[in-house]
């Protein structure tokens, strides 16, 4: 469209209002600022953030408001633990009155000896929130038991934990400085455990005994016929075993290669029921040779 010139003014067509466009509803037109400008519209929330008051006295009493807020909190003190604590009493309420609470506790694998060690170490009682349970907590404990070797703990709601129990194998009981220990798979004494309980167990006797009698029992459970006549095992000068057999009868074992020495044994029983006849001692200590001493009522071979 041309320009027109109106007054002496040239207008472009480009001031007029485009087809279609949307106008203004009467009456809600934005008023501009005093003046006649063309001052931009500014709307809702936008409107408020120009209407705050930034002027010093402000800034002072907001601050003064700050520090009195926090000088509350620091009045608290240790309330807050308090209330922490009130918090979680109220949460323990709320379950047990939920019904999760421990009612049963299940202990599986463990011994009859052990089971009352176990149940001390537990520290547990009826009635307990059993979601507020720390499972590794109680694991530790069960595994500080002289007894335990590896425990596992389960919570079972509603109302159970179960407590599963790995015991240490028992090995031997060991004699020693007149006093008897029941010893595990690595020779070490294991705590609370009563000697007395266990006559079925292989004695070893002496010092050194403990640790080397894992070497010497398998081989001796290997051999059921000569393992059943033995009375104890005696280690001697920490270097060798002497096997006292339950008749009064001695069997020298050597320092090293115990195994051939056990192997000529069996062959000698083989052959000449050697086992039978009742002999006072059998030297094994020198390879590839057997020394037998008869003994006092010994039957001629």
């Amino acid at each position: 469209m041309p320009a027109v010139v109106r007054g002496g003014r040239r207008q472009s067509s480009a001031s007029a209002p485009q087809r279609g466009a949307t106008s203004p509803k009467r009456g809600g037109q934005a008023k501009g600022a005093r003046g006649g400008g063309n001052a931009p519209v500014v709307g809702g929330k936008f409107a408020a953030v120009g209407k705050l008051d930034l002027s010093p006295r402000a800034v002072v009493i907001s601050i003064l408001a700050g520090v009195v807020v926090l000088g509350a909190v620091l009045a608290t003190g240790a309330r807050a633990e308090r209330i922490g604590a009130s918090l979680s009493h109220g949460m323990d309420s709320m379950t047990a009155g939920m019904g999760l609470s421990l009612r049963r506790v299940h202990i599986t694998g463990a011994s009859a000896e052990a089971t009352p060690a176990i149940q001390q170490a537990l520290q547990l009682q009826a009635g307990q929130p059993i979601t507020s349970l720390d499972l590794d907590a109680l694991r530790g404990r069960v595994q500080s038991v002289g007894w335990v070797k590896e425990a596992r703990v389960v919570r079972l709601l509603p109302d159970t934990l179960i407590v599963e129990v790995t015991e240490h194998d028992r090995l031997a009981v060991w004699q020693t400085g007149g006093k008897t220990f029941v010893i595990d798979a690595n020779g070490k004494a294991i705590p609370g455990a009563d000697a007395g309980r266990y006559p079925q167990l292989p004695l070893v006797v002496g010092k050194g005994a403990d640790t080397a009698a894992a070497d010497l029992l398998p081989l001796l459970a290997q051999r059921p016929r000569l393992a059943g006549r033995i009375d104890a095992m005696v280690r001697v000068d920490e270097r060798r075993w002497d096997l006292r057999l339950k008749d009064g009868s001695l069997i020298q074992l050597p320092a090293v290669d115990q195994d051939s020495a056990l192997i000529r044994l069996d062959a000698l029983d083989q052959r000449d029921r050697l086992l039978d006849l009742g002999f006072a001692r059998v030297d094994l200590r020198t390879p590839d040779t057997i020394a037998v001493r008869p003994g006092a009522g010994a039957a001629p071979a």
